[in-house]
């Protein structure tokens, strides 16, 4: 199973991946842009394999470039959280 079959382990490897973008000096926008066009080809490219999955993307499609912009950098707290813990 990879990170993106599972979405708890989709938000760990999300969390590593925005620590270890922190660690290289990036912003939390720089972060949040990079997650944006992550998140928009997730969108278009993987078929959403569980109901948060589904959610996140019927979200996404349905916003706008600010609100996709204010989705990634909700995703990125979310993963931070989930490595705290």
């Amino acid at each position: 199973m990879n990170a993106l079959e599972n979405f708890e382990r989709w938000k760990e490897f999300l969390g590593d991946q925005v620590n270890r973008a922190e660690k290289m000096g990036m912003s939390d926008d720089q972060i949040a842009s990079v997650a944006e066009k992550m998140g928009s080809f997730l969108s278009d490219k993987v078929d959403p394999k569980n109901a948060q999955e589904r959610l996140l993307k019927q979200m996404w499609d349905a916003s706008d470039k600010d609100e996709r912009h204010s989705i990634a950098k909700i995703m990125m707290r979310m993963a931070e959280n989930e490595v705290q813990h």
